[in-house]
């Protein structure tokens, strides 16, 4: 495949993934979020939410599951998609509170934070808005918003929105585990940013937990 073959195929998953936006759009709808999270399987750590407004002539193209992307084109896309946002928001709930308060609610607390963040954005940046009209959210319900919502499974393939949040709090928390492996080596954070892996089991059984860890999810 030729640079615009490629570049067409690009395109094309664009559209596709515009489409829950540019529906609203087209029912009067200025503003949508997109919000999706990183870190809910992790040993270690904190669950970390992005929120994302992105303008109705959004044209980078790439943009994708996190997961589905190296380290240096989300680095890459983190720039771009900041930059050109409209409004963004982080929302960061730490080891302790997940334990106190179940990862799925810790999850809904992140998305909270970084979507009252991105309202922040919003109306400094753009004075006359009305505000964020509709959210769509990658799996997740949240009524707790008190914003007429859509819940998508697997959003951050189907809504470039719901991609962008994904490759904003990736980048976001993957920084995090980077310098927390400085302060707490041992465990190759910066590898593995907190998952469960063989060096990180055998960093636990040589040194023991640490404050970031996750009492709960580790037996």
């Amino acid at each position: 495949m030729n640079k615009a073959e490629r570049e067409i195929l690009l395109r094309d998953k664009l559209v596709q993934m515009k489409h829950y936006e540019n529906d609203l759009h087209a029912r009067g709808i200025a503003y949508v979020a997109g919000i999706d999270e990183v870190g809910r399987g992790p040993l270690a750590g904190p669950v970390c939410a992005a929120a994302v407004v992105l303008p109705a002539d959004f044209d980078i193209l790439g943009i994708d599951d996190s997961k589905k992307l190296s380290e240096k084109k989300r680095e890459t896309l983190y720039a771009l998609i900041t930059e050109h946002a409209l409004a963004w928001g982080i929302g960061l709930v730490d080891n302790e509170r997940i334990d106190k308060i179940n990862i799925l609610n810790a999850t809904k607390e992140a998305m909270l934070a970084a979507l009252t963040e991105a309202k922040k954005m919003l109306r400094t940046h753009v004075a006359e808005a009305p505000g964020i009209g509709h959210i769509l959210v990658d799996a997740v319900k949240l009524p707790e918003a008190g914003i007429p919502g859509t819940a998508i499974i697997k959003g951050d393939q189907k809504s470039v929105s719901i991609a962008a949040a994904s490759i904003v709090a990736k980048v976001t928390r993957d920084r995090m585990m980077v310098r927390l492996d400085t302060v707490y080596p041992g465990y190759a954070f910066a590898s593995n940013k907190g998952y469960g892996t063989k060096a990180h089991y055998e960093g636990i059984a040589n040194l023991g937990l640490t404050p970031i860890h996750r009492r709960t999810f580790v037996r």
